[in-house]
């Protein structure tokens, strides 16, 4: 006579421990996190009624037609798209030449030494980072301080009065929130760039040179491409991170509302829930279109 557990195979034991084990997580995902995106997407769909300033739970589309009816939310879903593709743009073009140093030239030691350096910022408060650069970048900060001593104040007079983008000083521009932007986000660029070009074999590089390519030309046949799901993921982080922050365009920059404000001011001060939850889906929506975009240029086809 067998034991009870005779029928109960070894790999159906393997199959019960590993998802025992990973039940806990997915109840979290499932439940916690995209159980509140949903909730977040149904509230969406509802309205404030006018006089009792309640949410009406019935399904309209009232809320988008506000969203996208009224030119100020439109102004606000533009500034704040053009603000992110620059930052992810002027992150990709700092952090490939740094990333392909740490992946492909540098010693161990030196390799360890820019990853530490790297990652050391993420290390500090968030908001400690974004008040210290309001500090450095005030009228009478360190910015302008090292701009005179190096005889450079007649170019930084020049950015800050250029039309939009300028102020009366960095820490009062959509300038100086880009660069706080860009010194945020840099190194969750520059991560997934290294890791995606360490990946490279270096036999390619060896048989393009073999068949006469420059390097050049290497680089642009056979390094970016294969560097290309790297720098999707790293640009999908600026991407997003620099859409839904409320924090630096709050504490840094020129007056103007961004998507991340406006989410914030509407479900706190003004207790517009439907508005604010139309606001949040246009960062999940504007994701969604840059990964599509993404995959049809072929940025995925390497992983």
């Amino acid at each position: 006579m067998g034991s009870p557990s005779a029928g109960f195979s070894r790999p159906g034991r393997q199959a019960f421990y590993f998802a025992l084990l990973l039940a806990p997580p997915l109840l979290w995902l499932g439940i916690v996190y995209l159980g509140s995106l949903f909730t977040l997407l149904l509230q969406s769909f509802y309205a404030i009624d006018e006089f009792t300033a309640r949410v009406v739970p019935e399904f309209t589309l009232a809320t988008y037609r506000q969203l996208l009816s009224q030119p100020a939310h439109l102004d606000i879903i533009l500034r704040t798209l053009l603000m992110a593709l620059a930052v992810t743009a002027a992150s990709a073009m700092i952090a490939f030449p740094v990333a392909l140093y740490m992946a492909r030239h540098a010693g161990p030691r030196m390799k360890a030494l820019f990853y530490v350096g790297v990652m050391l910022p993420m290390w500090t408060s968030y908001l400690v980072k974004v008040y210290a650069w309001r500090l450095i970048m005030a009228k009478q900060g360190i910015a302008s301080w090292g701009f005179e001593h190096l005889g450079l104040m007649g170019v930084l007079d020049h950015a800050l009065a250029v039309p939009v983008v300028g102020g009366p000083s960095l820490a009062s521009s959509y300038l100086g929130m880009f660069v706080v932007f860009v010194y945020m986000w840099l190194p969750f660029m520059i991560l997934p760039l290294a890791a995606a070009l360490e990946r490279v074999p270096s036999s390619l590089l060896q048989a393009a040179s073999d068949l006469g390519a420059r390097p050049g030309q290497a680089f642009r046949h056979v390094v970016l491409p294969l560097a290309l799901p790297g720098l999707a993921a790293g640009s999908i982080f600026t991407f997003s991170l620099t859409l839904g922050d409320y924090i630096i365009p709050s504490v840094v920059g020129a007056p103007g509302y961004f998507i991340g404000m406006m989410v914030y001011q509407q479900q706190g001060t003004a207790g517009n829930l439907p508005l604010a939850a139309a606001f949040s889906v246009v960062p999940i929506v504007l994701i969604g279109l840059y990964l599509m975009l993404a995959r049809r240029l072929g940025a995925f086809d390497a992983l």
